[in-house]
């Protein structure tokens, strides 16, 4: 009797919260999360409370239902293990499901459950996508509207620490007039002003050897929509002119750029040489002839010979981790040209999204762009990153079409920008993975066995466990499929038909490579076939260079190079009993390229870059300390961004010595002043290992960039330094042996450098290509001597304070002074357009 009264409770229990769930309005559901305490308990964790509130008129029921959230790690604390459990679904989505200690949320009520997380330095680091999903309709996600996410933790003094070493760094900056500054960007070989200056008025004409026309109709199409009227290139009859002639100049890139009363002259010997002139002559017009329109711009005489310090000088963007419009893509490439950046590294899949269209094989944007709640990943792949319960929302989903892809690609060589697609293998390819899963099952369905098998990537009984850095669990293509291979050819050859198409160059493709976990192809039945008929194959570990060789061979073929992340020329080897990757010598003649991202300090891989070119491998510097966009300027919990490599602001880039990082590298990945003390015995890069560095490059990944404003704000000023860096010749403050000197002539060319950007490029930048939202600095501020006293990073710009606890704006007053107060003072920093960065509170 008491056990049939016990299943009648429990029925009526499971059918009562049913009932509940289906009639409960889930817009009445407000889910709030606060984090409370940075440094729980004198650990490495942060301690949060999410907090339920229902605000409707039904009662929210206390089971029957997940929420659905997006975050690196989560864990119930121990005091609410009752209430809820948190489980990993895949990748950074998480699932919160309560247990019998949750109570059922009456109206107007709340209900509370502490979390522990990983310490949360900064707002990139709190939960987002918050969605419900009832157990009754597990196939769908309901957004929850009405969340909130934020800190209770007061962050006011933790600025104004920073604030504080802000105005210490600033305050070795000299106020230069801009007359005095130097007017083409970024720093040219020689640079001489002559007095003699041009008008550039709507009577010029362009003319133009045969070989630049399309650089002079650029220009010409440029100055029209400056000057409000048509500029004519080789038309003949004009008082005045810009001539672009073609001469013999040493170096492709290589230009001879002389401004006159009379004319405006650019040598070349090429169309890029010719290009790169022109950019500099687009620097020499001040900032506000941007705003078009203009009658009359005065271009300062001056006489310039030029070209860059290295070939390739690139930046790399994600797209997909979230997802950016083709706008933007222009946009980006834009900003690339007039800095004469030249390589634009373009990450297009990863385990969160493939972004391209693939004729052929249409599942890989069909299901691998399309981000949003699911079970199965047959239809789309999961959430990440906070994009939510729906399909078809930005950034989470979305793709590059062919003609998209190829507009591109004609839109960056016209600018002298080669495309590098990344094809991200055989880590970091889950998007892939799961698209061709959805192809096989479609064919199946239809029968065709050889069309569901022919481009599948992963070994359907391999029950090998592994977690990625990511914490993703099933990322990884199976290397010893032929189906995997004929996915690669099938992918290398439509990318090359639209490059053929575009008429772009391409002479490589990026195969990633980074971050297989251990454990990987460990337990495939495919793998060990491979094993037993392949005697060069001894273990696992050896598939990767029996990937890397036939992905070689598919480039070579094709008359293409390999490019890579760093592993692709590494050995897994063992070593005192642990694995290291070791500097790999089988693939230094196959003209592999690297780009080489790890010298953490404290890493044990400080000197990898150098290794691999001392080797004879083609290193790409990209390096993490001072390159990794995406990593915050500073501390502050309020600035966005990842830290995991340390904080880059726009010094960084500026003043790492390619040839010698370890000279000037100063903090550590904490943002803690370095034990330089790293350093002892670690390889230095030889002369031949010099001849193996062929460029820079900057990387934004996109895990915290959601929106094309987010972009710009982590891209600019930063991506300047890099362009300055990579084309500019090797300064005399990175060669100087005395250290005394040598911090002086840095602190002279470091304030040189932000003069122009404050002065000039951050102004141009305001109005080119529609204007860009740059990151406008927090200014530094000191109480000293009963006063604030306050400085900028970029001078030009100006500081405005409040005294009645408002955020400053353009009515504000303007810092003149050092200011005392009895109540807080708040500055904020205003660019020349009137926009204002993120506002800092003075405290003494």
């Amino acid at each position: 009797m008491i056990r049939l009264f016990l299943v009648i409770a429990l029925l009526f229990t499971s059918t009562f919260s049913f009932s509940q769930a289906t009639t409960y309005n889930v817009d009445d559901l407000k889910v709030s999360w606060e984090n409370t305490e940075r440094n729980y308990q004198n650990t490495n964790q942060s301690l949060s409370v999410l907090t339920f509130e229902n605000v409707g008129k039904m009662p929210f029921p206390a089971s029957g239902w997940s929420l659905y959230f997006n975050l690196t790690n989560a864990r119930i604390d121990e005091k609410d293990a009752l209430k809820a459990k948190i489980e990993r679904v895949n990748g950074d989505l998480f699932k919160i499901v309560p247990l019998s200690g949750f109570e059922g949320i009456k109206p107007g009520e709340k209900q509370k459950i502490q979390i522990l997380t990983a310490q949360m330095k900064n707002i990139s680091r709190l939960p987002l996508g918050f969605y419900l999903v009832w157990d009754q309709n597990p196939t769908k996600g309901i957004n929850i509207k009405n969340s909130m996410v934020r800190s209770m933790v007061n962050n006011e003094r933790q600025d104004m620490d920073i604030a504080a070493n802000l105005y210490n760094e600033n305050k070795i900056i000299e106020d230069i007039p801009a007359e005095k500054l130097t007017k083409v960007f970024p720093s040219p070989v020689t640079y001489q002003e002559t007095g003699d200056d041009f008008i550039l008025g709507a009577d010029v004409q362009i003319i133009s050897d045969a070989t630049f026309i399309p650089e002079a109709s650029m220009l010409a199409a440029e100055l029209s929509n400056l000057l409000g009227k048509k500029i004519l290139v080789n038309s003949g009859g004009a008082a005045k002119t810009i001539i672009l002639k073609k001469d013999t100049i040493s170096g492709d890139e290589n230009y001879r750029l002389e401004v006159s009363k009379k004319e405006i002259l650019i040598r070349a010997s090429s169309p890029a040489g010719a290009f790169y002139g022109i950019q500099s002559l687009k620097t020499l017009l001040p900032a506000q002839a941007w705003k078009g329109q203009s009658k009359n711009i005065r271009v300062p005489g001056v006489s310039v010979e030029d070209g860059p310090r290295f070939g390739f000088r690139g930046f790399m963007m994600d797209v997909a981790r979230n997802f950016q419009p083709k706008s933007e893509v222009l946009k980006v490439l834009d900003v690339m040209a007039l800095y004469k950046l030249n390589v634009f590294h373009f990450h297009f899949n990863d385990d969160e999204g493939w972004r391209l269209e693939i004729p052929g094989l249409p599942e890989l944007t069909e299901v691998g762009s399309q981000r949003g709640h699911t079970v199965d990943d047959k239809n789309n792949i999961v959430p990440s990153w906070g994009s939510g319960a729906d399909t078809g929302v930005p950034s989470g989903s979305g793709f590059y079409s062919r003609a998209d892809f190829i507009e591109i690609l004609k839109y960056a060589r016209d600018r002298h920008i080669r495309v590098i697609p990344e094809i991200e293998t055989p880590g970091h390819a889950r998007a892939a993975i799961k698209s061709m899963d959805a192809r096989y099952e479609k064919m199946m369905k239809a029968g065709n066995l050889a069309g569901a098998e022919r481009y599948l990537l992963h070994d359907q009984n391999d029950k090998s466990v592994y977690r990625s850095v990511q914490g993703w669990a099933d990322n990884v293509i199976n290397v010893a499929l032929p189906s995997t291979y004929n996915f690669l050819e099938k992918v290398v050859d439509e990318i090359r038909e639209m490059y053929a198409e575009a008429g772009a160059p391409l002479s490589t493709i990026h195969f990633g490579g980074d971050e297989v976990p251990e454990g990987v192809w460990q337990k495939s039945p495919a793998v060990k076939s491979l094993m037993e008929s392949n005697p060069e194959i001894k273990n696992p570990d050896d598939l990767w260079y029996y990937y890397f060789a036939k992905v070689n061979e598919l480039l070579k073929k094709r008359g293409l190079y390999l490019s890579g992340w760093e592993e692709i020329g590494l050995r897994k080897t063992q070593l005192d009993g642990r694995k290291h990757m070791l500097v790999n010598s089988a693939f230094v003649n196959d003209n592999f390229h690297v780009d080489v991202w790890k010298n953490s300090p404290g890493s044990a891989a400080e000197d990898l870059p150098y290794k691999m070119a001392n080797a004879g491998y083609k290193v790409v510097l990209t390096s993490v300390t001072n390159f990794y966009l995406d990593m915050a300027a500073n501390k502050s919990f309020e600035e966005p961004g990842l830290y995991w490599g340390g904080y880059v602001d726009t010094d960084k880039p500026f003043y790492f010595i390619p040839f010698d990082y370890y000279k000037n590298m100063k903090e550590d990945d904490a943002g803690n002043p370095l034990n330089r003390a790293v350093f002892k015995g670690k390889e230095r890069l030889t002369e031949f290992g010099k001849s193996n560095i062929i460029g820079l490059q900057a990387p934004l990944w996109s895990e915290t960039v959601k929106t094309p404003e987010r972009l710009e704000y982590m891209l600019l000023p930063k991506l300047l330094a890099l362009a300055e860096r990579a084309w500019a010749k090797d300064p005399k403050w990175a060669t100087e042996t005395d250290t005394l000197i040598a911090r002086e002539l840095y602190n002279k060319a470091w304030s040189e450098f932000v003069n122009v950007l404050g002065k000039r490029e951050l102004p141009r930048l305001d109005y080119y290509s529609g204007g860009y939202n740059y990151r406008i600095p927090t200014p530094g501020i000191i109480f000293k001597d009963g006063v604030f006293e306050a400085n900028a990073q970029f001078p030009g710009f100006t500081i405005r304070y409040s005294l009645d606890g408002t955020e400053p704006t353009l009515k504000s007053k303007l810092y003149t002074d050092p200011v005392q107060n009895k109540g807080p003072v708040i500055f904020r920093l205003f660019n020349a357009n009137g926009r204002g960065g993120r506002a800092v509170k003075a405290l003494e």
